[in-house]
């Protein structure tokens, strides 16, 4: 994996990471907030170690030739006991912090092992892609690569089977996620599996050093991107998911909002738009505008018009719903050209039956989608009631 791919990844997870400090200070105890995050990190870290540029940095810095190979290894094996802890802790029941504990222990003491393990060893030729495979036959560098392989192999394997078994229990943005996530760890099988074949062949007298350089850095990139994404699904699907539908409703108030654009601004009552376009700002100005006309149209409803639309609608279809939204379809519209042509109100004609209280979000949006419907209906009642009386 070319290096800028790998300061790009690791970029996005540290905004990822920035992203979550907010809900940290606030919730600094949450376990499952704390386990998401130490993913990221380590994630993040992996990235930023494996690239051959910070490699040779590390190892020019500290005057410690392939000094950066257990650093890298150990944020795999930092990372892969935070998938484990963040599964459990998602999933919870009543051993989870025993659980969590000692999967932190056992990987601590990897991360013992992977440091004593190349204190021990001899690592003189600096290696920046092909450590493994070059080191596989070196007393104590040797176990130290088969110590960390085996400790992502296995904490991704287990990952994958709780995230897959999980996910067939639950629905919804949790499932995606759990099926992001345990697709994730599976392809990140793939890295220490492939490493193991390589280093198995090294010792069998093979060269296979360019599965270990192509191959494994691809399965683990694209696995850990999959993997952080199924831990973000669940968390912003929801967040997402109500802007959507927050946007949906806006756009569908807009043609009750255009019956009253001319009232709006002849008598100044649009509120002003917000200057952030925000899912929810928009619509609440939206809504708010639609009730300023709404409230200024009272006078003008007439509610024999309401009545009779609504029982109307009510025998034709016997939808309560319905006939309540052509209703107040009809009546809106009458008002509006009523109030354009400069009518005195209905009220002051005697027409004085009680209307629904001012309808809410989920009325408006009914009412917006029966509107182009009522328009010709309603110029036609309204053309009708204006003709002058025949002769008697």
């Amino acid at each position: 994996m070319s290096g800028w791919i790998n300061y790009v990844s690791c970029g996005i997870l540290g905004l990822g990471l920035l992203a979550k400090i907010p809900d940290l200070v606030r919730r600094r105890r949450d376990p499952f907030l704390l386990a998401i995050s130490c993913v990221l990190s380590f994630a993040a870290l992996c990235f930023l170690f494996s690239a051959p540029r910070t490699i040779g940095f590390i190892n020019s810095v500290s005057g410690v030739p392939n000094l950066a190979a257990p650093l890298t290894y150990g944020a795999i094996t930092a990372y892969s006991a935070a998938s484990l802890v963040l599964i459990v802790q998602w999933r919870g029941g009543p051993n989870t912090a025993r659980t969590a504990r000692n999967w932190i222990l056992g990987y601590a003491a990897v991360l013992v092992g992977i440091a004593a393990m190349f204190a021990l060893g001899r690592a003189p030729v600096e290696r920046r892609t092909d450590f493994d495979t070059y080191y596989a036959t070196t007393p104590y560098i040797a176990e130290l690569i088969v110590l960390y392989l085996v400790a992502h192999l296995v904490a991704v394997v287990v990952t994958a089977y709780r995230s897959l078994s999980w996910a067939r229990q639950v629905k919804g943005h949790l499932r995606a996620g759990l099926l992001m996530m345990g697709m994730g760890t599976v392809l990140g099988a793939g890295y220490s599996a492939i490493k193991i074949v390589a280093v198995v062949a090294r010792w069998r007298g093979h060269d296979w050093a360019r599965l270990g350089t192509t191959v494994s850095p691809a399965c683990a990139g694209l696995g850990a991107a999959l993997t952080v994404a199924g831990t973000v699904i669940p968390v912003a699907g929801p967040y997402l998911a109500n802007r959507a539908r927050c946007w949906r409703a806006y756009a569908r108030l807009g043609p009750l909002e255009g019956e009253l654009t001319e009232l709006l601004t002849r008598e100044y009552l649009r509120a002003p738009r917000p200057f952030w376009p925000s899912a929810t700002r928009w619509l609440t100005w939206r809504q708010t505008t639609i009730y300023n006309g709404l409230y200024y149209l009272e006078r003008y409803v007439d509610r024999a018009l309401y009545r009779d639309t609504y029982l109307g609608q009510l025998d034709a279809a016997g939808d309560a719903h319905r006939a309540e939204a052509v209703a107040w379809a009809t009546a809106i519209t009458a008002a509006t050209r009523a109030a354009g042509d400069g009518e005195d109100g209905f009220m002051a004609v005697g027409v004085r039956e009680p209307l629904p209280a001012r309808p809410d979000l989920p009325a408006l949006l009914s009412i917006a989608d029966a509107l182009p419907g009522c328009r010709g209906v309603t110029a036609l009642r309204l053309d009708e009631s204006a003709a002058p009386a025949g002769p008697v």
